[in-house]
């Protein structure tokens, strides 16, 4: 009689194995006992540890190594300790057992009665595992209100903390001794503007010392909010590296991220706006030959959609550069005198206090169960609204924000300016202009924004 071929499957979550001993070596065992004394051939073990199973399928890398195998029609029978060691959602489950009934492979679980072979036993596996995923919903929204309220008193929510930072008294504070590694890297980033350059100069820079912070942590330094001192739109939640302006201004520089033809610097690289597509234009050289047999060189830039997508423009650098110095000073001054205007007028009140303490007193009902589910996810998400139309109401443009463009637009800066090379020029536009536009019918320059 041919051996049933059967394949061992546990999974196990961090908090589970903590509260219930299920550990990875508890299930093997368990299992293979069973195996053992039903006369099965063990084919395989699959494992998964510390993925809950409302992850995607995708988490589980063991179970799809079971489920290949599966299609591969090796195996035919699963054996696990417990239905939700399996799934918790009934969509998985499905999903998969279309796949075991096309390769005739069966499941069992060791701990429980569970029969797939019959419709009642299919009902009672699809009730209980709507139970179970109806758990893991409360469960997720329980910690959800859990780390929203350690968010709101600016304690650090989960994990280890991020590079350059310490944890105490369960915030997030200042490593003192990775701290100037970290300034270095963002004080190298606005000289330079450029992650691959900041990246390559702290690695070579900091090459031996004990805390040296990998590629991913300097990229991630270099883009997370929390930095700024911000976590989830929540403002001073720890020690703060840079301002909140300088964050903007790095995801900005990310977020408009192109690559000219070649790697020759160009001035205004990622900074002319397409008036059609929105994307920014790219550098290139244009050749002209003369009459007198010589060749002349024009650096231009001009849209990659050209001449696929539209009749985009095409605008030489030396114009460029000559309407930027011409009109930087008088826009400048124009702006400053705008913000005057508005600050005489506007008086409007900070509402953004007391939708906090709304939210706050919301997570204080619902912890003491005095709310429905329901009654719960729509308050805060209406709060949540709110909160953030306030924030972006509030986000008014100071004077003070201008100080650092007014302060290097003003004297000789034109003289110095003239003494910087293409790669320095493009870095000196780059710091303090965020785009400059073209208009759409005519293909003509008609203003810039400043980065603030």
């Amino acid at each position: 009689m041919k051996k049933i071929r059967c394949a061992i499957y546990d999974r196990v979550s961090t908090d589970l194995q903590v509260r219930e001993g299920l550990s990875l070596d508890t299930q093997k065992q368990l299992l293979t006992e069973y195996a053992v004394s039903q006369g099965y051939d063990i084919v395989g073990y699959y494992a998964d540890e510390g993925i809950t199973a409302r992850k995607k399928l995708s988490n589980r890398k063991d179970f799809l190594r079971l489920l290949e195998d599966i299609k591969q029609d090796k195996i035919d029978l699963v054996l696990v300790t417990k239905l939700d060691r399996w799934f918790r959602n009934v969509r998985d489950y499905h999903n998969t057992q279309a796949i075991l009934e096309a390769h005739h492979c069966n499941w069992k679980t060791v701990l429980e009665d569970y029969d797939t072979s019959t419709a009642d036993g299919q009902l009672k596996i699809n009730i209980m595992l709507a139970v179970a995923q109806n758990e893991c919903d409360r469960t997720s929204e329980r910690i959800k209100v859990v780390f929203d309220h350690k968010r709101r008193q600016k304690q650090h929510v989960t994990g280890a903390a991020p590079y350059g930072y310490i944890l105490k008294d369960k915030k997030a504070v200042k490593d003192p001794k990775t701290q100037h590694i970290v300034e270095d890297a963002f004080q190298y980033y606005f000289t330079t503007f450029s992650k691959k350059k900041t990246i390559a100069y702290i690695l070579e820079k900091y090459q031996g010392f004990d805390q040296l912070p990998t590629k991913y942590q300097i990229n991630r330094l270099l883009t997370h909010e929390e930095y700024a001192g911000i976590y989830k739109g929540e403002e001073n939640y720890c020690e703060a590296y840079i301002t909140p302006q300088q964050h903007r201004k790095i995801i900005s520089m990310c977020d408009s991220k192109t690559y000219p033809l070649t790697h020759e610097p160009y001035i205004f690289s990622q900074l002319i706006r397409c008036p059609h597509c929105g994307s920014f234009l790219t550098g290139f050289r244009k050749r002209q030959k003369l009459r007198s047999g010589g060749v002349s060189e024009y650096r231009r830039y001009r849209c990659a959609r050209k001449y696929t997508d539209h009749s985009g423009p095409c605008l030489t650098e030396r114009l460029v550069e000559e309407y930027m110095l011409e009109n930087v000073s008088t826009i400048l001054n124009h702006n400053i005198y705008e913000i005057k205007q508005q600050q005489k007028t506007s008086k409007r009140k900070d509402n953004s206090g007391k939708i906090r303490a709304e939210m706050d007193r919301l997570n204080i009902l619902y912890q003491k169960g005095r709310i429905s589910d329901e009654y719960y996810d729509n308050q805060y998400e209406m709060l949540e609204g709110k909160l953030q139309e306030e924030l972006e109401q509030n986000q008014t443009i100071t004077l003070e924000s201008y100080r650092p463009i007014i302060e290097r637009f003003s004297g000789t800066w034109k003289e110095l300016y003239f003494q910087l090379d293409y790669e320095h020029r493009n870095m000196f536009w780059r710091k303090y202009i965020k785009e400059i536009n073209v208009d759409k019918e005519t293909h003509k320059l008609c203003g810039f924004k400043f980065s603030l």
